[in-house]
């Protein structure tokens, strides 16, 4: 499936038509092709739009990684066996060797 744009604004606004005996109401097809190129215009200010938003995102995301590798990982058990020990220190300054 080919998804590349195959028309700029500029190409479908110079396009010519042929005119025969029974054709199209030139104004009728003028104001179409104008409408087209309105909306051609805006998807293409939203594709640039959201490319750049895409690039931004892979540079946060890429930060994110490189922090994340950096940052010394502690094990979780580790981490709640200093707020027990903490607390016990905490017990004893308060209550002394009472408990």
């Amino acid at each position: 499936m080919n998804h590349e744009i195959k028309f700029t604004p500029k190409e479908i606004l110079e396009k010519d038509f042929k005119t025969s005996m029974r054709g199209y109401n030139a104004d009728e097809v003028d104001k179409f092709l104008d409408a087209i190129i309105q909306d051609y215009e805006i998807f293409q200010k939203k594709v640039k739009l959201l490319e750049e938003e895409n690039l931004q995102l892979k540079r946060e995301l890429k930060k994110t990684a490189e922090r994340q590798k950096q940052a010394p990982s502690q094990p979780v058990g580790s981490t709640n066996y200093d707020i027990l020990q903490r607390l016990s220190n905490l017990e004893k300054a308060v209550f002394g060797n009472k408990l």
